[in-house]
């Protein structure tokens, strides 16, 4: 019995402890002056745009460039990537045709494959 007390006393010091702190947390929260407002809000954003500075524009212009230039980057590397693509599948096609001309000729006995790969020719 003594320990159950011992536990329930110990669970309940805990849960004040962070009950405690936690209300100081969000009293010093709403009492700060000097917190950070939601960077998107509408008030924001137009007193913002009056107060950005000429460097700033600058290195914003400089971003947007090399967005750009990323932008750029890569569709010329989604072409690439299609044309690649396109080259194998006609790849693929031709080994297809290939394979299927080996097997004809393998089956009516005019070539014989071992098992490295080795083609020869029956002669008839």
């Amino acid at each position: 019995m003594r320990k159950q007390l011992l536990a329930l006393f110990s669970a309940l010091l805990i849960t004040g402890l962070i009950a405690m702190s936690m209300v100081v947390i969000g009293a010093n929260a709403m009492s700060n002056q000097t917190g950070t407002v939601v960077s998107n809000s509408p008030a924001t954003t137009a007193a913002a745009g009056s107060t950005t500075s000429s460097s700033d524009q600058a290195m914003i212009a400089q971003l947007q460039a090399q967005v750009a230039q990323y932008q750029t980057r890569d569709q010329q590397y989604q072409a690439a990537l299609a044309s690649d693509n396109q080259q194998l599948a006609q790849d693929s096609s031709e080994i297809q045709m290939i394979q299927q001309l080996l097997a004809y000729l393998q089956q009516h006995g005019l070539i014989s494959i071992n098992n490295q790969g080795q083609i020869t020719v029956n002669g008839r």
